[in-house]
């Protein structure tokens, strides 16, 4: 990993005997897009807000940026952008004058109809802030962070609320932030958005790391068996399926249609019995599936009872 843009070690914070993150370590190298997830109350928001260099920490070291940002400097907040997960934009500006505005806050700042372009706001530059669907106004709220050139952006729940069609675009609004070098600290309650945009996730609970990796890598370090679903048709019957290892069946087992499952850690031969004797004897294995454990099923492991 390259050289961390943000290093935590023994972080904690404390609200009298509430103990909300208890001795965090962390880092999140450059350029890269890292997720934080857990429940709530699991001292995400917490641990945010103290990189953001908003909360003071009960103890342990930090260092964003290569600053303490218990101790901020103007420089350092120039080299930061955040994304709250509820903003309140000026709804008579538009977005070019909004854009503007925060320039001006800036010593160096990005051009407007630049990061205009690279938040895909370009149909909608001359659009009241107030005017735009939420899914605009997310892109504004992360053009506004934008603004400044950070070095580093958090984005907190940035796609809460939005449709599957508005969540797709915002993804891949973040993913473009990887090719523009900015390193990005992502939280989220939605397990296939940090699939798709994370490579690497910290799953946290009780203000304590639990798992940490890349998605693909928690899945296959803390995988389960394979499930092997299947339904009989054509009138196929269990006992006629061709030995693949143990298989549960549900339904009326006795005619047409029940459904079988196989667990397995190796799924290739089982897959290829099955599908070659249906093929061979020209029956049905309707809604035929093979799932390996999700990042969902290791949140759910790790954060649960």
């Amino acid at each position: 990993m390259s050289e961390p843009v943000i290093r935590t070690r023994g972080l904690r914070k404390s609200y009298g005997k509430l103990e909300a993150v208890r001795g965090l370590d962390l880092e999140v190298g450059a350029g890269e897009v890292f997720a934080i997830l857990g429940p709530n109350g699991a001292g995400k928001t917490t641990t945010v807000e103290i990189l953001e260099g908003y909360r003071e920490r009960t103890g342990g070291e930090v260092e964003v940026l290569g600053v303490d940002p218990g101790r901020p400097t103007a420089a350092w907040r120039e080299r930061v952008g955040i994304v709250l997960q509820e903003t309140a934009l000026e709804p008579f500006l538009t977005v070019r004058e909004s854009l503007s505005l925060y320039a001006g806050y800036y010593r160096a700042p990005r051009s407007v109809d630049e990061v205009i372009g690279l938040v895909g706001l370009e149909g909608q530059a001359a659009s009241r802030a107030g005017r735009l669907s939420g899914g605009q106004r997310r892109r504004l709220d992360v053009g506004i962070a934008l603004i400044g050139d950070p070095d580093l952006l958090f984005l907190d729940e940035p796609t809460t609320g939005f449709d599957p069609s508005a969540r797709r675009q915002a993804w891949a609004m973040i993913s473009g932030l990887r090719e523009l070098g900015k390193t990005v600290l992502l939280t989220t309650h939605y397990m296939d958005e940090a699939q798709q945009l994370a490579d690497r996730v910290a799953i946290v609970a009780e203000g304590e790391i639990r798992a940490e990796d890349s998605p693909e890598n928690l899945r296959g370090s803390r995988a389960g068996p394979a499930r092997i679903t299947f339904r009989l048709g054509g009138g196929a019957r269990p006992d006629q399926v061709p030995g693949v290892g143990p298989i549960e069946w549900t339904g009326e087992v006795t005619g047409s249609g029940p459904v079988g499952l196989i667990e397995t850690s190796n799924p290739v031969p089982a897959v290829n019995r099955l599908t070659g004797w249906a093929l061979e004897q020209g029956f049905e294995l309707i809604d035929f599936e093979v799932r390996r454990p999700t990042l969902e099923d290791i949140y759910l492991e790790v954060t649960g009872p």
